[in-house]
């Protein structure tokens, strides 16, 4: 899925209305739905752009360390299957 916003355009529009500006100017302004705004506020207000940088990395590796996780257990499975078919 291709994103539209950058983690910085979106921490910029942030810093934005923390300036005072209003909510649905400033999602005129960048052609967002206040939806998407408030669900930016929600995952990246408060951050600085390295702060959102480091988030973006730990939730790739967390989804990296699940898909290992899912096939190590797969491959569990797959063991105790084998073994409880030669006895």
């Amino acid at each position: 899925m291709k994103k539209r916003f950058t983690e910085e355009q979106i921490i910029r529009v942030l810093k934005e209305s923390e300036t005072g500006k209003r909510t649905p100017e400033l999602c005129r302004q960048h052609g967002i739905s206040e939806q998407t705004f408030y669900r930016w506020k929600a995952k990246f207000g408060g951050m600085e752009l390295s702060d959102a940088k480091r988030l973006k990395a730990l939730e790739e590796e967390n989804r990296r360390l699940k898909r290992l996780v899912a096939d190590q257990a797969l491959d569990n499975l797959v063991l105790k299957e084998i073994l409880a078919k030669k006895f």
